[in-house]
């Protein structure tokens, strides 16, 4: 309550007072009364206003509503009482009146006491409920500086806010990334699905001679084994981020089987006239890690190289200690990546600007599975090198234990 009404409603009390002194016992009772609760109501509202401006620093709740309501009754027992002897009441009405008054306001702060035990204890089970629901556990600094109850909750409250904002937008981008990957997926799918479709109806309406017939039955399987490789993609994706791998490690040296997927590709790059090559130093620590799944991130940083090089361009792999781990680099002499794109690439279905050349179209699942592979062995996955000068992608795998770490 603001200083301006406790004015008013002292006035107006200090008036009915009077009033009904007037109107029972004559004008001059009447204005004595008004003066004396004038005397006594004033330093009594005005000490409970600077009580209740400081009260946070008498500590928690019950403490200030505790020795607040005690000062305040003792301030009005010591003001009655000088008024008391002021009217010439007798020692013996006097006391009484100070015990009867002390004892009320000892029964007044006490009932405040219990009341506020019983409300700071529900503030207390909220507060607690709240910190359970905002921060999973709690969060003390939420309430660092919070000087009773009220205010610690009032900052919970705040800091639950916060969090509820940051994961409403964490779910409403999860939410388009979502409906972004269902719709990329469906064009996937029916690109291919149009196509068989109009190669099974040629066939069925028998429009094909022999020489055409073979050449549709070729397109139909390799449709086929497209949509295959992209089911398959997808759920190998959607195993690996749920955590469902049972992958069994062992210590591996990456130079045999880096120059074993380099051999299996040599077909395909000379195809496409790029050269393949690897630079391989040596001491190169073993790493822990699974030989088939590393294999596959391997084959599917190289052949996304080769599909995004031109013709007469090169792609090099290779292979440095850092630390604690081992790095592996799959470079290309293709168009690049711009930096804006270089995170969204490892997105499931991205496949960057019209700038880029490639060869043919993918399904955009290469680099995502390359990452939960990659993350699943403990390493990390990036883009390195030049925009606009060829991409690199660099991937890092955890050194074996017992192998000796070679200093970066």
């Amino acid at each position: 309550m603001s200083s301006g009404r406790s004015a008013i409603l002292l006035a107006g009390v200090v008036v009915i007072g009077g009033l009904a002194m007037s109107v029972v016992y004559g004008l001059r009772d009447g204005l004595l009364t008004a003066v004396l609760l004038a005397l006594m109501g004033v330093p009594v509202l005005a000490f409970t206003h600077v009580v209740v401006r400081h009260r946070r620093r008498l500590g928690p709740l019950r403490r200030q509503l505790g020795l607040g309501v005690a000062l305040i009754v003792g301030l009005d027992l010591l003001a009655i009482e000088i008024i008391a002897v002021l009217l010439f009441v007798s020692d013996h009405d006097a006391f009484t009146m100070g015990v009867l008054l002390a004892f009320a306001g000892v029964v007044a702060a006490y009932s405040a006491w219990l009341v506020t035990r019983d409300v700071a204890q529900e503030l207390a089970t909220v507060r607690a409920s709240v910190v359970a629901v905002g921060s999973e556990g709690g969060d003390p600094a939420a309430a660092a500086g919070a000087a009773d109850e009220v205010g610690e909750l009032a900052q919970q409250v705040e800091h639950m806010r916060r969090l509820i904002d940051r994961r409403s937008a964490e779910r409403d981008l999860s939410e388009r990334a979502r409906r972004d990957l269902v719709a990329a997926v469906s064009h996937d799918l029916r690109t291919p699905l149009n196509s068989m479709r109009l190669i099974a109806r040629a066939i069925e309406d028998d429009l094909l001679d022999e020489a055409a017939l073979r050449r549709n039955l070729g397109q139909l399987t390799y449709l086929v084994e497209s949509l295959d490789s992209l089911i398959g993609d997808l759920f190998e994706l959607a195993r690996i981020e749920a955590g469902d791998v049972a992958w069994s490690l062992e210590h591996l040296r990456l130079e045999g089987l880096i120059r074993e997927t380099i051999e299996g590709m040599s077909a395909v790059a000379e195809e496409a006239r790029i050269e393949l090559s690897l630079d391989v130093p040596p001491d190169v620590p073993p790493v822990l890690a699974n030989p088939e799944k590393i294999q596959r991130v391997l084959f599917n940083l190289i052949e996304n190289a080769l599909h995004h090089s031109p013709a007469g361009g090169a792609v090099t792999l290779s292979v440095a200690p850092a630390g604690d781990c081992v790095e592996v680099e799959v470079a290309d002499t293709g168009a690049g990546i711009p930096i804006v794109e270089r995170e969204r690439v490892f997105e499931p279905l991205f496949r960057g600007g019209a700038h880029v050349a490639r060869s043919r179209d993918g399904a955009g699942l290469g680099l995502p599975i390359c990452r939960t592979i990659v993350e699943a062995h403990g390493g990390r996955i990036w883009i390195a090198g030049s925009s606009t000068e060829g991409t690199a992608v660099r991937f890092s795998l955890p050194v074996a234990d017992g192998a000796p770490v070679i200093p970066s």
